[in-house]
Order: C-alpha cells, then sequence, then structure tokens
C-alpha cells in the first residue's frame, strides 16, 4: 500500500455552547514522531490522543493542535462577602492610624477586588474529551483519505518508471549479446597480437581471457536486477507500508546498475545506464515522501 505522509486536515463539533477544533498536519519522517498541542482540560489525554494516531499511521511527523471555544460566557465571579469586609476593616483601622480624614468608601475596596473576586469557571473535563475524540477520529479519516489520494499519484508514478526500467533491461540484454560477438572478435585480435611475438607468455594470455569474460559478462546483473523489479512490483500491492522496503531494493538496483555500467563498453549501453540511474534517482526521491 502506497500512502503519501504528507496530509492536513480540519474538524470542528460542537455541542452545549462548545466548539472544539482539531488540526492535524503530517509531513516526512523516518520514524512516527508525535507532537500535542492542546489544552489545560486534556492534558491527561495526550497518551490516548497519541494511541489513536499509532494505530492509523506508521510513519511521519504529526502534529496535533486542538482547542476549545465557549459560545457562552466561560466564567462567572463571585465575591468573598467575608474577606471584603476584613479588608473594609482594615482600610478603616489605617485611616484612622495614620489621621486621614476621608471615610472608606467602596472604590476604595474595589481597588483590591482581585485578592477577593474569584472566579467560577464552567469547565466539564468529560464533555471537552468527548467532543475532542469525536473531532480527533474524524481527522485522522480525513487524514487518511488525503494521504491515500496522494498516495496513488506517486503510485503510478512508480509503476510508469519501473516499467521504464524493466522495458531498457530488455535493451540491455538484447545488446549483451551482441557485446559477446563483438569481445569474442577483439579477444582473438589480441591473442593473434601476442603469439605474433617471439615469446609466448601463457599466464599473460590466461589473464586476458578471463578479463575480457568478466567485462563482457552482465548476465548475473540483469537476472538480480530483474528480481528486484520483480519483489519492487510486489511491495506495490502489498497491504502494510511499503516505504522501508522499496528504498532498500532501490539500493539494490541502483548498485546492479553501477556495475552494468562499470562494464559498458558500448555507447549506447553507457546511456541507457545513465537513463536507469535518473530513474532510480527519481523514484528515491518520491519515497521519502511515502509511508
Amino acid at each position: 500500500m502506497i500512502n503519501s505522509m504528507t496530509a492536513f486536515s480540519k474538524r470542528e463539533v460542537k455541542e452545549e455552547g462548545r466548539t472544539v477544533s482539531v488540526e492535524i498536519k503530517t509531513l516526512n519522517g523516518r520514524y512516527l514522531e508525535i507532537s500535542c498541542k492542546l489544552p489545560k482540560t486534556l492534558f491527561d489525554k495526550e497518551f490516548e490522543i497519541r494511541e489513536m494516531l499509532k494505530k492509523n499511521l506508521s510513519r511521519g511527523s504529526v502534529y496535533v493542535f486542538v482547542s476549545i471555544e465557549h459560545d457562552s460566557p466561560e466564567a462567572e465571579f463571585t465575591i468573598d462577602h467575608e474577606l471584603a469586609a476584613n479588608y473594609k476593616d482594615s482600610l478603616a483601622e489605617l485611616r484612622k492610624n495614620l489621621a486621614i480624614k476621608q471615610a472608606v468608601n467602596l472604590d476604595h475596596i474595589l481597588t483590591l477586588s482581585s485578592l477577593y473576586l474569584k472566579k467560577t469557571e464552567n469547565v466539564d473535563n468529560n464533555l471537552d474529551w468527548k467532543l475532542a475524540k469525536t473531532a480527533i477520529q474524524e481527522a485522522i479519516k480525513s487524514l487518511k483519505k488525503m494521504r491515500a489520494a496522494e498516495g496513488k499519484q506517486i503510485l503510478k508514478d512508480f509503476r510508469d518508471r519501473i516499467k521504464n526500467i524493466s522495458d531498457n533491461l530488455d535493451k540491455i540484454e538484447e545488446i549483451a549479446i551482441n557485446r559477446v560477438k563483438d569481445g569474442r572478435e577483439r579477444l582473438r585480435q589480441k591473442i593473434y597480437q601476442l603469439f605474433e611475438n617471439d615469446e609466448i607468455d601463457e599466464i599473460r594470455i590466461q589473464q586476458e581471457i578471463i578479463f575480457q569474460a568478466n567485462k563482457l559478462d552482465i548476465s548475473e546483473e540483469c537476472v538480480r536486477l530483474r528480481s528486484h523489479i520483480k519483489f519492487f512490483n510486489e511491495c506495490l500491492k502489498q497491504k502494510e507500508p511499503a516505504g522501508q522496503k522499496i528504498n532498500f531494493l532501490l539500493q539494490e538496483m541502483n548498485r546492479e546498475v553501477n556495475t552494468i555500467g562499470s562494464k559498458a563498453e558500448n555507447a549506447e549501453l553507457s546511456h541507457i545506464v545513465v537513463f536507469l540511474k535518473e530513474e532510480i534517482e527519481k523514484i528515491r526521491e518520491q519515497v521519502q515522501n511515502i509511508e
């Protein structure tokens, strides 16, 4: 299964004057790394949120933002009458001690309001979590759809490029057959030149035969490359995330193509090798974006 690692989703859930908004953004990442930004009422739910994400995502950097807004006033103020009366008495005593003629009034008491005005918050943690959980589940579902949709485009690109590689491998094998014939003739000429000398170096002849045979034979590299292509196509059909497997296969494919290139003594073969390396590199770039 091919899923992109980059996506974005946003969901809102409203109930009883509350609006819970959830945004999830995912980017490329070698491992699954989750970062959560939550309101205070949901701090203790971070572990559950992470577990929800782990069940649905396997790779990538994941950023979760949750916010809660209240349509009605969030809090009301109440007065601690006993404490306010104590402040009044203290101010009256202070006025007397300092011989201040002005009487203590309400304005004086209100300057100390922050000390005895209490904020009564309208908080329901259970309701906040209920709404947040619903919004997160919907956001994850939307996120997965977006990752899958982009993954389909990447999958098509993979299949087109791997077909190009396979088709050009056919050309390489055709060229290899003709190379054997041409190489055999060149080897005869070299051996003939050796025999023209007064002294015949048997060891030199054996070394030249072995060297030329190794240079001409790319059959093993072609077989291994075709095997990697076959496994690559199988990975594209698997249900589990295939990004890491594909990345490993590309390394092996590139190794075989490099070996073929090192043995190339044919301009057409060299051009095909360059093309194959370009296709593999383009696939490698895309692999960095899949799960």
